[in-house]
């Protein structure tokens, strides 16, 4: 547990809870804050599996807690942008369809690692991850630009990313649960 990419993983999750915190505000300085942190976990997410790599030291706990840890964020993340009002109407679905897909991805590895199938992760998945941490970034750092950075189209960009990591989610989620259905006769 105590190499650092664990503990970078751990980290992540120790976060959210004041992730949550700076987000349940409405002082922009504590969005811009919940931006900071959102950011620092984000490199954090790139770093932990970079270091685990370069260093020989994957380990089975940081595989079993980087996909939680991303999962746990994301989550707390998209509700509290719903609970703010940052994400509202229509775009509550693009949101709802990570959510879901996440559920999903997350059950049908879990099903396929009893058979001891392993689905590895498409490089349409990490687009799909990298427009989904730039809309959620984007729309967290929203909650401060409307008032201290008013020139930056945050919310734009937000919407935007969001859209693209839903459709990309439905995309890749497709592809998982097609590979997936192969073993489950």
């Amino acid at each position: 547990m105590s190499s650092l990419p664990n503990l970078l993983t751990l980290s992540r999750i120790l976060a959210v809870p004041l992730l949550v915190l700076l987000m349940w505000g409405r002082n922009p300085w504590e969005w811009l804050a919940a931006f900071a942190l959102y950011s620092v976990a984000g490199l954090t997410d790139y770093l932990d599996g970079y270091l685990a790599r370069a260093q020989g030291t994957v380990s089975k706990l940081g595989q079993f807690l980087d996909p939680i840890a991303d999962k746990i964020m994301v989550a707390a993340v998209i509700i509290m942008l719903i609970h703010s009002g940052a994400i509202h109407g229509i775009a509550t679905i693009a949101a709802l369809i990570i959510l879901l897909r996440e559920i999903i991805v997350s059950g049908l590895r879990e099903f396929l690692a009893t058979l001891q199938v392993s689905v590895p992760v498409s490089q349409l998945a990490k687009w799909k991850t990298a427009a989904q941490m730039v809309a959620l970034g984007a729309l967290v750092l929203d909650g401060a630009a409307d008032r201290l950075l008013p020139w930056l189209p945050a919310l734009e960009i937000g919407l935007v990313s969001l859209w693209l990591a839903a459709a990309l989610t439905l995309v890749t989620g497709y592809d998982y649960l097609r590979a997936g259905m192969k073993h489950m006769n």
